[in-house]
């Protein structure tokens, strides 16, 4: 999709909501990528219709929903759409020092029903088959390690490439979730065994100036994306029988200790989730564990063979 120059009208704004975003709410880099090029994408469509963002009425915000149906969009994607000029009206009404009223255009305009996917999650035969690593040489130390904190303490894969040294103590782990919030979390048994073993050998790839926990050969903080090419890797070399990527590990740790806890709230806090929908997600697939073993298990819900 080739995109025309837009007037400063359309791109100062936006420019100034990503600075808000990156320096008062520490939004990724990823997320970043994602609301500009959505605010750039429909700034694209509303300048053929008014002189600027404030001037954006809801009719043409819904007939831009109509269009992104129109050209086959998915549910999920017309919504987020939707949701980033939702959260760019909302900063221009905050940061507004003119008498103009700033009316949000896109609220109330829902986008299209979808159902929202459940996240996959590994079983725990599964997860003990990914860490059982023979951890005979240095990377693969520093993989377990973070694997096994991962899966322990429920991180997104920032907070693990963002964690520090210092963060890590007395069995707990410091991490700064989205919006730079802060929370800590316990750290299992077997995981601060691992991050012993990789502390151990941390100085072979760190200067004594690095702060990050996880460092890579280049004797700098970890990137992401070197973290998922390794869990992948790992993935396929312990057989594991589906792909693996940090996140799932993440889901794996919720909807286990959800399973043996039932502490909705609980599980809400350690994954620093903002609001308990968030979590509930976990609820259901809990519930798809339970149906299963009740199907094969309970004499009137099985099948007959002879049906």
């Amino acid at each position: 999709m080739s995109l025309r120059p837009l007037p400063e009208d359309w791109t100062q704004p936006v420019t100034a909501f990503m600075a808000h975003l990156r320096h008062e709410k520490h939004y990724s880099e990823h997320t970043l990528t994602q609301y500009k090029t959505q605010l750039i994408q429909a700034a694209q469509y509303f300048s053929d219709h008014a002189p600027s963002w404030l001037e954006v009425s809801g009719d043409q915000v819904r007939r831009y929903s109509m269009k992104l149906r129109g050209q086959n969009y998915s549910p999920r994607t017309i919504n987020l759409k939707l949701s980033c000029i939702r959260s760019l009206y909302k900063f221009l009404k905050l940061k507004s020092q003119s008498q103009q009223a700033v009316v949000n255009p896109a609220q109330g305009i829902r986008g299209p029903k979808f159902q929202r996917p459940l996240p996959k999650n590994l079983d725990v035969d599964q997860m003990g088959q990914l860490l059982e690593i023979q951890a005979d040489d240095a990377l693969a130390i520093r993989d377990k390690a973070m694997m096994e904190l991962m899966y322990s303490s429920g991180l997104r894969l920032s907070e693990l490439v963002g964690a520090n040294l210092l963060d890590v103590k007395d069995g707990e782990i410091r991490v700064l979730g989205k919006g730079g919030k802060e929370r800590v979390v316990p750290v299992g048994g077997k995981a601060l065994n691992a991050l012993a073993d990789w502390l151990k050998i941390r100085p072979q790839f760190a200067t004594l100036e690095e702060p990050a926990l996880f460092v890579s050969k280049l004797k700098r903080r970890i990137s992401p994306r070197h973290v998922r090419a390794r869990m992948k890797e790992w993935g396929l070399k312990q057989g594991v029988s589906t792909p693996i990527h940090p996140h799932k590990l993440r889901h794996s740790f919720a909807s286990h200790m959800l399973e043996s806890s039932g502490d909705l709230r609980a599980v809400q806090e350690m994954l620093g989730h903002a609001s308990l929908s968030a979590t509930q997600v976990y609820t259901h697939l809990d519930f798809q564990h339970l149906a299963k073993v009740y199907d094969s298990a309970h004499p009137r819900a099985k099948k007959q063979k002879d049906e």
